[in-house]
């Protein structure tokens, strides 16, 4: 294929400029130190225009890929050396009770009482490329045709249409749903409250991963239920030897795993190794529950297949939402499930009666005008370049001092700072300069990663964005001297 026609297929020509010369770096056409051609050159032989290639070229710096030589030109820069990516922790010797509430609480606090705050601490990508106008025309629609109705209480499992929709989306996985096996939630937190009561009770342990979305942990302490975690790698994700390691040692009711990308690692769980989880798993009637919310913001040739694709008898419970996608404000998610679906509807109906009908209406309408997966892969292209902005300025700011995550997907990168540093302190540290950050033992029960912290990409890039780093890695490096 031509370099013509490869930019010509790519809706944003800018990125394609990039991929083009990101290729041709991997492959060995251009050198380090090797001058690029003009601005003028590339637009005549891509046949786009001068600012198309201009934008991609100033990207490009951002990256950390090129460099700009005063009346000399564009030059490609030494390849970094690959990343080093935060180790793996060790298996723990027991399950135990959580106790995350409160530190949760303080965070949450902290964070949202100020609006003058970067939110490198919120994971929410649609900030980045927000769907804002596309909704709004959407549910002025919605309320032009329904009017009154639209406002009304809507099923207790929620808007036929839209389980339909899904049910219809998971055929591309050759997964054979209905829309009765699908219940509409208040967002993927309930989704995972309701899977969690369906298939367990108070004092059965429930496996995670290690480092763990701390939004599970806190349920799973609010459920009375004890935490047993599997430590995972942030290049491959768990592997089945940690998982049968795990259930065999421990008396396991449950698993609650990131099944496509981790939170907060960001590293994809190959397909064959999903498969043969959930084989092993059910061999020994243990449920699993998939918390599904990042598996469309992928980086990779393709999406991941949802791990109930492989279940033979019906043990697992698929949530997620558009909270990460389109609408976090809308509070719409779901769970899949075709043995569990009527136990979640009962469980739904006792928490929350239904949930927002207009906002189902017009989440149905977005999805079948076709109009939502044309944003979300446009979400995608962002976050991927705010990834790449955000890692060449952690290595400028913080050096070799600092293990990085190569996240393949989602909106969060995972920081493994020098032994001895304490992520509570920097986190506090970082608010007194209205910096928000997660630090890192919010995502473990037992107090691990006190070294770590979790930022997000997720938001619209700017100076303030690269300010925020810069003063963020000062701070650290000022907490470990005064260690």
């Amino acid at each position: 294929m031509s370099a013509t026609s490869q930019v010509n297929n790519t809706p944003y020509l800018y990125q394609q400029v990039i991929n083009l010369i990101s290729d041709m770096r991997t492959n060995g056409t251009l050198q380090a130190g090797q001058k690029l051609p003009s601005l003028r050159q590339l637009s005549a032989s891509l046949s786009v225009s001068i600012p198309t290639v201009k934008q991609a070229y100033f990207e490009l710096e951002n990256q950390g890929l090129i460099n700009a030589k005063a009346k000399s030109g564009y030059f490609l820069n030494q390849e970094s050396s690959q990343l080093s990516q935060p180790k793996k922790a060790r298996s723990p010797l027991k399950a135990i009770t959580v106790s995350r509430q409160q530190l949760i609480e303080d965070v949450f606090n902290a964070i949202h009482n100020s609006s003058h705050n970067v939110a490198l601490g919120v994971a929410n990508p649609v900030a980045a490329l927000p769907a804002t106008k596309a909704l709004n025309r959407t549910m002025r629609r919605v309320m032009a045709v329904s009017g009154d109705k639209a406002l009304h209480y809507g099923p207790m499992n929620g808007y036929e249409p839209l389980r339909r929709q899904l049910a219809f989306g998971y055929m591309d996985y050759g997964m054979s749903l209905s829309p009765d096996d699908i219940v509409i939630t208040n967002g993927a937190q309930e989704a995972l409250n309701i899977a969690l009561q369906c298939v367990a009770k108070a004092g059965d342990i429930i496996a995670v991963e290690s480092p763990c979305y701390f939004g599970i942990l806190e349920l799973i302490e609010n459920l009375g239920m004890l935490a047993l975690e599997i430590p995972i790698c942030a290049e491959d994700g768990l592997t089945l030897k940690d998982v049968q390691k795990a259930i065999v040692k421990h008396p396991v009711k449950a698993c609650v795993f990131s099944s496509t990308i981790a939170n907060p690692l960001g590293c994809v769980l190959q397909d064959e190794v999903k498969k043969d989880i959930v084989e092993l798993l059910e061999q020994h009637d243990i449920a699993l529950i998939e918390d599904d919310v990042y598996g469309d913001l992928y980086f990779g040739p393709k999406r991941g297949t949802p791990a109930q694709k492989y279940s033979q008898r019906g043990l697992v419970l698929t949530c997620s939402s558009f909270s990460k996608t389109a609408a976090p404000g809308y509070r719409i998610g779901w769970i899949a499930s075709n043995k569990f679906g009527a136990k979640c509807a009962k469980i739904k109906r006792a928490l929350s009666c239904s949930s927002s009908l207009i906002n189902q209406m017009t989440l149905f309408e977005y999805v079948r005008s076709g109009e939502y997966e044309r944003h979300v892969k446009q979400l995608r292209q962002v976050l991927l370049t705010n990834k790449a902005r955000m890692i060449n300025k952690l290595h400028s700011y913080f050096g070799d001092d600092v293990r990085i995550s190569d996240p393949q997907g989602s909106c969060v990168l995972w920081l493994e700072l020098p032994e001895g540093s304490d992520s509570s302190r920097i986190f506090h540290l970082a608010l007194n300069q209205n910096i928000s950050i997660n630090p890192g033992t919010l995502f473990s029960p037992s107090n691990r990663y006190q070294h770590c912290i979790r930022l997000s990409y997720g938001l619209p890039w700017s100076d303030k964005i690269e300010s925020s780093l810069k003063t963020l890695a000062q701070i650290c490096q000022q907490a470990k001297i005064s260690a």
